[in-house]
């Protein structure tokens, strides 16, 4: 969710929670130097999908868990008359359940499989893992995107369906027992499972879902687009709701629905322990009552939130959940900002942490604990997501419009000379908004690619069928030189002109003014960037994170010999994100996480209809009907091919427009931990999923804490 130092700020939370922060806060998180940190199912996430990044459905056939029921008439009675009677009608056929869905074909596990292959099903229970989160939180309500949710809040809920981190796009049942929907997608029927119950005993019923899902749709505007498809949700039976969608053939949508987060409608519409009734459109800090693996069992606003695992939770002997949830507590602790967390881990006051920042990866970890092998340094390969992490125009703004002026931006940045002062050279250069996948664009387009570009060539800049898309290189003054006369022309061209000007801020002085005036002198000029109006171009870089502050100081000279006035503002985590809701910036650094099976959230990204959205995750405006059309063909894709060739098609679009001056990325997540953790071998395929799938070890727990670290401790929640 959160912005970070040399990178884009991960989501804290899952689900409802990454749409909450994520999606309107570009994230608000701890920092780094690259996407490629952000891991699906991570410390810092509870083990859901991301809304945002949902797994898609598919058509194919699948396993069912029941057959279609059929009913025998009544006989007549031998010899009786009967009366002529109309035809009657045929009873509508019973809906054939599916244990799974999955868009990418038949789901892996069959119907009444034991556990998910990645798991150990006899991991032992017990311990507790403490991670870490900056900032602070003020709220358990995690429909509203106002306030700050407290980290890990997806730990207390279950969703219908549960997604498997082996593979790229399957779901199975957890709350619902089965799922329907006909073969044009146009709905979908989930039915509830009997056992499913909340902690405080009570059955989750259909109402519970119809509840969430108003709720979630009334009280969050990003949720409303996500889900704005949906034209009807409704009971059809004592276990059973049905969402009728607007439209056929949109084939992720019932897997969309599936990733609801249901919450207990009666919990939410009684009266708390002073008699107040509750308020599901407001932020509150009474713990709310949940139906997941953990319910919070202590907190201390803004500083701690424990979590403990639920003993008779009612779905921990089903097979989605075999092998999962072991660790008996989980912890949060917030700190002020990253280098005080990071001593604080060198202090053992956490468990678990990915590092975001090159540098701190660098020279960072040489402590006695790493040495004699009480801190493990590990780092696990992306295999889940692609990723554009990006310096971010508003494209609201006049100045931005012109693509020229925004390529020109991309001119300026120095990515080689940054990676290697900055980044100890560990980085890549983005070049692609689905960097990383086989999703990425390369070279010319061709076959059915090139069929759907040609569909909308007359919006497309010419360059998408002439010309691969590539960023600036700068690798010596030779080629930093030419980047900026290619830039200082770009500029021309949109009618901006670098002129000399004295500088009104620092003024001569008397004796100065003096020789100027018998020309023993000149006045100091500098350069000013002006349009024909004479308007000066000034450009605000809008930073939640100081370590990112590094990365806008190296940017910031380049653009100031282009006669740009450049500002860097580093507000706080409350300050950046009702900024970002109001689109009151010049320029973010942020991204947007992709899944490998791209769909309806690209409209959110990037579509017409989200760039005035407040809250959407169109950070920089777009407006682009070649694009919508584009995004279209990524939804109603047919198979993996033609997704494959819709979303290359969407990517050049995206790219030779010049909405984003492309940033940096590595395909591992960097992670140090306190060797008290054990994990099944091999883990899953898309996710080192921590601590979802891990355990406490007590063996390992008590080597880890033979020797004191020689690291000064760091105190938690320094900066309430």
């Amino acid at each position: 969710m959160p912005v970070l130092p040399d990178r884009l700020s991960r989501p804290a939370l899952t689900s409802l929670l990454a749409a909450a922060a994520l999606a309107v806060a570009c994230a608000v998180g701890p920092a780094g130097d690259a996407w490629a940190q952000q891991e699906p199912a991570s410390a810092a996430q509870a083990p859901q999908a991301e809304t945002g990044t949902a797994p898609k459905t598919e058509a194919a056939p699948q396993t069912t868990d029941a057959e279609p029921k059929t009913e025998s008439a009544p006989n007549a009675a031998p010899g009786a008359e009967v009366a002529p009677t109309a035809a009657p009608v045929p009873a509508a056929p019973a809906p054939t359940f599916r244990h799974a869905v999955s868009l990418m074909g038949t789901p892996k596990y069959p119907a009444g499989f034991a556990h998910f292959d990645y798991v150990n099903p006899q991991a032992p229970k017990g311990g507790q893992v403490r991670l870490a989160e900056d900032g602070t939180f003020d709220s358990f309500n995690i429909i509203v995107p106002r306030g700050t949710p407290a980290a890990g809040m997806g730990y207390i809920y279950d969703t219908l369906m549960a997604s498997s981190s082996d593979e790229v796009a399957s779901e199975y049942g957890l709350i619902a027992d089965g799922v329907a929907f006909p073969d044009d997608f146009s709905s979908v029927t989930y039915r509830i499972n009997p056992s499913a119950r909340w902690h405080d005993g009570t059955p989750i019923t259909p109402d519970d879902v119809l509840f969430s899902f108003e709720a979630l749709t009334k009280n969050n505007p990003s949720q409303r687009f996500y889900y704005s498809h949906v034209s009807k949700a409704e009971k059809t039976g004592d276990r059973e709701v049905t969402f009728t969608f607007d439209q056929a053939g949109n084939r992720e949508l019932p897997q969309i629905v599936g990733q609801l987060m249901v919450l207990p409608k009666h919990w939410w519409t009684g009266t708390d322990a002073n008699g107040k009734p509750r308020d599901i459109a407001q932020g509150t800090l009474e713990p709310p009552l949940g139906s997941g693996a953990y319910k919070i069992k202590s907190f201390a606003p803004g500083r701690t939130i424990t979590y403990e695992r639920v003993k008779d939770y009612w779905a921990q002997k089903l097979n989605v959940n075999v092998g999962k949830n072991n660790i008996d507590e989980i912890r949060y602790e917030y700190f002020r900002d990253d280098t005080v967390m990071l001593e604080a881990f060198k202090a053992d006051q956490y468990d678990f942490r990915q590092e975001s920042s090159a540098k701190n990866w660098a020279t960072a970890y040489d402590f006695p604990a790493v040495r004699d092998g009480r801190v493990v340094l590990e780092k696990f390969e992306e295999r889940a997501r692609g990723v554009m992490q990006a310096f971010i125009p508003n494209l609201r703004r006049d100045k931005f419009k012109d693509p020229r002026v925004r390529r020109a931006l991309n001119y300026a940045l120095d990515f080689e000379g940054m990676n290697r002062t900055l980044f100890f050279d560990q980085y890549i250069r983005v070049n692609s908004f689905f960097s990383g996948t086989e999703l990425a664009s390369s070279g010319l387009p061709q076959g059915r690619e090139l069929d759907i570009l040609n569909s909308v060539k007359d919006k497309l800049p010419p360059e998408v069928f002439t010309t691969p898309y590539t960023n600036p290189v700068n690798d010596g003054d030779e080629a930093r030189r030419n980047n900026l006369r290619e830039a200082v022309r770009l500029l021309k061209e949109a009618g901006w002109s670098v002129r000399d000007e004295v500088d009104p801020e620092n003024p001569p002085g008397f004796f100065e003014r003096v020789l100027i005036f018998v020309g023993a002198s000149r006045p100091v000029t500098h350069k000013v960037l002006r349009n024909a109006a004479g308007e000066p171009f000034t450009l605000e870089i809008l930073l939640q994170s100081p370590a990112m502050e590094r990365v806008a100081v190296f940017y910031q000279p380049a653009l100031q010999r282009l006669g740009i006035k450049v500002s860097i503002r580093l507000v706080d985590s409350s300050q950046y994100i009702n900024r970002i809701r109001a689109r009151d910036f010049d320029m973010i650094v942020a991204g947007w996480g992709q899944s490998l099976s791209p769909g309806n959230e690209q409209r959110s990204f990037f579509g017409s209809e989200s760039a005035d959205r407040e809250g959407s995750q169109n950070y920089a405006g777009i407006k682009n009907p070649a694009v919508d059309a584009l995004i279209d063909k990524v939804i109603y894709a047919t198979d993996r091919e033609d997704l494959l060739a819709a979303t290359r098609a969407l990517d050049r679009a995206l790219l030779w427009n010049e909405y984003v001056i492309p940033a940096w990325t590595l395909n591992y997540s960097r992670t140090a931990r306190w060797n008290r953790f054990g994990h099944p071998t091999p883990l899953p395929t898309y996710s080192f999923a921590f601590p979802e799938v891990w355990w406490f070890d007590p063996a390992l727990g008590a080597k880890a804490a033979a020797k004191p670290s020689a690291t000064p401790s760091a105190t938690p929640g320094a900066a309430q």
